[in-house]
């Protein structure tokens, strides 16, 4: 990191604490509601996808600054003393083995661990220990004896469909592909004011480009919610991911770290899937899982009533209709990558190791490229609001044979070629210096 993004991350950190580490002095439990309060929100971190800071994360951040006597590059990271060393457990190892403890409540330690390491979730870096999972376990109440204090949670359903939508993954059964088992994830979305399901499918990974797959087509299919209550993981929580659904209109909320409580109706749902759909699948691939998956959903799931709100969640949905959002006929666009670059004195620009021509109008500038990581030949070069057509990839055996007449006008060799070039097949836009 150079000396000038050091300075923007550590001028940010400072903002963060800034309240915490002033001359004025706190009252009782201030500077916990103070912290309370900015682990909660999301913040644009720099150079960073992740939206939320942690608990332990502010109060290290203050022990430094004040340590050092007011020191602001104290704030920037210096590396770790113990790398290759055990390491607390972070928030996706931590929210993996919640939902491992829900799943075998009289697991014993061991088991989990073995568990943890055998589904391989436990993030890169992090070993974990029976002495780690048990503080861990303890601390958040999830062990005997030790369960946390009731709080103050009340039975709550959206008025209208599409109102709010909850949106979380499952762990799902192994499946054959490309001659390997490979275990499979629910990446789901439910209406929480009909039960109805906008879309579900199992994935070879939970990663951001599946569940931005999975919500383009929930949109595709029951149009714009209002909002959506997501978990915690690293796929729901990226600037991507909140910039296309700001952008559609789409409030994006979080869980609080450790509390799936909130997200009680996917939850259920989910629970329903492993006993109802799950314990009679009979398949072994993807396919074959998501096959059954979608006629499960359409032929009983969304028929069937639900013993909640007394109606079948297609028929209770589709009871209110006048106050859905359809989904923009561009959709696709709104997930597009965004992603700035200089284009340089060849006209050319690099994106993720490859080399595309830009209009040479637009040289020494910094433009904006809209792109899919599925199709990343279709790149849509933006300048000041105004799209400049699509680039094309560099072909140095084509512009070899490039020449310029005595105007600086673009010559050459070959008539089919001029033909291309004239019609803009060969690089997208005339050139016309």
């Amino acid at each position: 990191m150079d000396e000038e993004k050091k300075k923007q991350v550590a001028t940010f950190r400072f903002g963060v604490i800034h309240d915490l580490v002033g001359h004025v002095a706190l009252e009782p439990g201030e500077q916990e509601r103070l912290i309370r309060d900015k682990c909660g929100r999301k913040w644009v971190i720099p150079f960073s996808d992740k939206t939320r800071i942690t608990r332990s994360t502010i109060l290290r951040w203050v022990k430094l600054y004040k340590d050092s006597g007011g020191k602001l590059d104290v704030l920037v990271n210096q590396g770790r003393s113990d790398n290759g060393k055990s390491r607390a457990i972070d928030e996706e190892t931590g929210l993996a083995l919640i939902r491992l403890r829900a799943e075998l409540p009289k697991a014993t330690i061991a088991r989990l661990v073995r568990e943890m390491n055998k589904r391989r979730l436990v993030s890169p870096g992090i070993t974990l220990t029976a002495t780690t999972v048990h503080r861990f376990l303890r601390t958040n109440g999830l062990m005997k004896g030790t369960e946390a204090r009731f709080e103050d949670r009340r039975k709550f359903e959206a008025e209208l469909p599409n109102d709010l939508w909850q949106s979380d993954c499952m762990h799902g059964p192994n499946v054959e592909h490309e001659g390997k088992k490979r275990k499979t994830y629910l990446l789901a979305f439910i209406d929480d004011h009909s039960r109805l399901v906008p879309y579900a499918e199992f994935y070879l990974t939970e990663s951001l480009p599946s569940y931005l797959k999975a919500l383009e087509e929930a949109l595709l299919t029951r149009g714009l919610p209002r909002k959506i209550y997501t978990d915690n993981g690293s796929a729901f929580r990226s600037h991507h991911l909140e910039h296309v659904t700001a952008s559609l209109g789409i409030a994006l909320i979080h869980a609080r770290p450790y509390k799936p409580q909130g997200k009680g109706k996917i939850e259920r749902f989910f629970r329903t899937v492993r006993g109802d759909f799950l314990s009679g699948f009979k398949g072994t691939t993807l396919a074959d899982l998501n096959q059954a998956l979608f006629f499960w959903l359409g032929d009983i799931y969304h028929q069937r009533v639900h013993s909640s709100t007394g109606q079948a969640p297609f028929a209770r949905f589709t009871s209110r209709m006048e106050c859905l959002r359809e989904a923009p006929h561009n959709l696709k666009d709104y997930f597009r990558k965004t992603v700035r670059r200089r284009v340089a004195k060849d006209r050319t620009i690099s994106l993720d190791g490859r080399i595309f021509e830009a209009p040479v109008s637009l040289i020494g500038k910094q433009v904006v490229l809209l792109y899919h990581e599925q199709e990343p030949d279709q790149i849509e070069i933006m300048l000041g609001g105004t799209s400049f057509g699509m680039a094309t990839p560099v072909n140095i055996h084509v512009n070899s044979r490039v020449k310029r007449d005595k105007w600086r006008n673009i010559e050459l060799e070959s008539s089919e070629e001029a033909e291309k070039y004239q019609s803009g097949r060969l690089w997208g836009k005339k050139d016309r210096t």
